[in-house]
């Protein structure tokens, strides 16, 4: 009997994401319930974006809510690399089999012709997508371009009529028009994979036999499909997960809510809550209770009982349950529990440089930089009065530097400040002016440690949180604001 073999392959791009958490949660159960094996592959062929502190971070995130793996980058197996990024001459091999089988075949159209084609198409009413004009060259070109070294691409064939129907265990077979598929680029002029060609050889040559993933993979599922059909490979079962949604019913957003699993874990949300709390997420038990421990939910997973609605990710439910899990703590490890969480090492000795030197005595640290071990601060509305900016003025401005930091790929002190400084410069204002409306927002008071230091220690997600607590007590944002304020973005370098 075939041992059942799932896996989570997130992209090291920035802090762990909840979803990722919560893809990986439905994998590592399905695996276990199984008796099989749940593995972790990193998709880092974004050489731009991607970086060993986010790849670390996953693997925190991960281990610090219990969710374990058989094989991967850091502790090896049998199917290494477990990195993509170095993998690249098993793409390649993959690659080249596809052209020489007549289902793939180079294209050396440049980025301007790219989009003068797109262009053309969508002033014609037409669907943008590849012509397929590269497959109108002689072989003989072919060659004699490739032997120039002229940068190119590698293109997979895909049929232009029918349908594929993609075999989805949630859903059952589900029917995609072929024309609404592109010709898929599957080596990029760097000679790294696209998503599609990586994870159909790493997923065949890792032996996966079940693919859980998020239901915004749907739509191409029939490039995935096909290619499985050009290697003649057999592919793995396919369900797609339901996506995560704000309580509003949009797509889960770093906009509207704390995405980052890092961000709970420094709240001071227990790792057993959470991981019951996106349990729930679409799934249930068989007796439908509310509090369950992964062991449980691995004993009683069954993918039947997933629904299709989105679920909703909404952090009052979420300090709820969090609530009844630590009611339900002995005393004894309660106490454990707060010593671990408020005196992270790692986490002290980034906040003691800043702390030494302005106090005298160790009572006046809690004063002075208690808003570290906070959550959400709560600052005197009073400390958002400015003498240079009105009370819109404020907000925009506020909101501005909230969305430029949603954005912001290295969170360190020197990008933080020169993100605040091009909002401040594009609305003609002076830093000494927007400083202290940042100050009351981060720390909640009137004075503490640099707030530029202070941002740079509390992480992305809990600043962000932080700038829309301030934002929503001074008013928040109206529709017609928020419309008008997004034209400014374009404007700031």
């Amino acid at each position: 009997m075939t041992t059942v073999r799932t896996r989570i392959a997130p992209s090291p791009t920035g802090d762990p994401h909840v979803g990722t958490a919560y893809i990986a949660l439905f994998n590592y159960c399905f695996a276990k319930q199984h008796g099989g094996e749940f593995i972790l592959r990193i998709e880092d062929t974004d050489q731009l974006r991607s970086t060993r502190e986010s790849e670390q971070q996953i693997f925190d995130a991960l281990r610090w809510l219990g969710i374990n793996w058989s094989e991967g980058p850091d502790v090896g197996g049998p199917h290494g690399p477990y990195r993509q990024s170095e993998r690249g001459d098993i793409y390649q091999k993959y690659a080249q089999q596809l052209v020489d089988l007549g289902y793939a075949f180079p294209c050396f159209c440049t980025a301007e012709e790219l989009d003068q084609m797109r262009a053309e198409q969508m002033a014609r009413g037409e669907t943008p997508r590849y012509d397929g004009r590269a497959l109108l060259l002689s072989k003989d070109e072919v060659a004699r371009r490739l032997a120039a070294g002229e940068p190119h691409v590698i293109r997979m064939k895909v049929p232009t009529e029918g349908v594929c129907v993609v075999p989805d265990m949630l859903r059952g077979d589900v029917e995609i028009p072929w024309d609404r598929m592109d010709m898929q680029v599957l080596m990029k002029t760097d000679g790294l994979p696209t998503y599609f060609l990586a994870n159909v050889v790493d997923d065949h040559l890792m032996g996966i036999t079940h693919v859980l993933r998020g239901e915004e993979w749907l739509p191409s599922a029939p490039k995935l499909i096909l290619l499985y059909e050009y290697f003649g490979w057999e592919q793995p079962q396919l369900c797609y997960m339901p996506l995560l949604r704000n309580p509003d019913k949009s797509k889960l957003s770093k906009r509207k809510n704390p995405t980052s699993v890092t961000f709970y874990e420094r709240m001071g949300f227990m790792p057993e809550a959470m991981l019951n709390y996106l349990g729930r997420m679409g799934w249930s038990m068989p007796d439908e209770r509310e509090k369950f421990s992964l062991q449980e939910m691995v004993d009683h997973f069954d993918l039947s009982r997933v629904s299709l609605g989105g679920p909703i990710f909404d952090i009052e439910k979420l300090s709820w349950l969090n609530g009844q899990w630590l009611r339900d703590l002995p005393v004894e490890e309660f106490a454990s529990r707060v010593q671990t969480w408020a005196l992270n090492p790692e986490y002290l000795m980034k906040i003691a440089p800043h702390v030494q030197g302005r106090v005298e005595t160790f009572s006046q640290i809690a004063p002075l930089a208690g808003f570290f071990f906070a959550g959400g601060v709560t600052p005197d509305a009073k400390l958002f009065e400015s003498k240079k900016l009105s009370g819109d003025q404020v907000r925009q401005l506020m909101q501005l530097i909230l969305w430029k930091l949603e954005s912001l790929r290295q969170w360190e002190k020197d990008s933080i400040t020169a993100t605040i400084q091009a909002v401040v410069e594009s609305l003609e204002l002076k830093l000494r002016d927007a400083m202290p409306l940042m100050f009351a927002a981060i720390t909640g008071q009137a004075s503490s440690v640099s707030v530029l230091d202070a941002m740079e220690i509390l992480g992305p997600d809990l600043t962000r949180f932080r700038l829309r607590q301030a934002i929503d007590l001074l008013g928040g944002v109206s529709k017609k604001e928020n419309k008008e304020w997004e034209k400014l973005l374009g404007a700031i370098a």
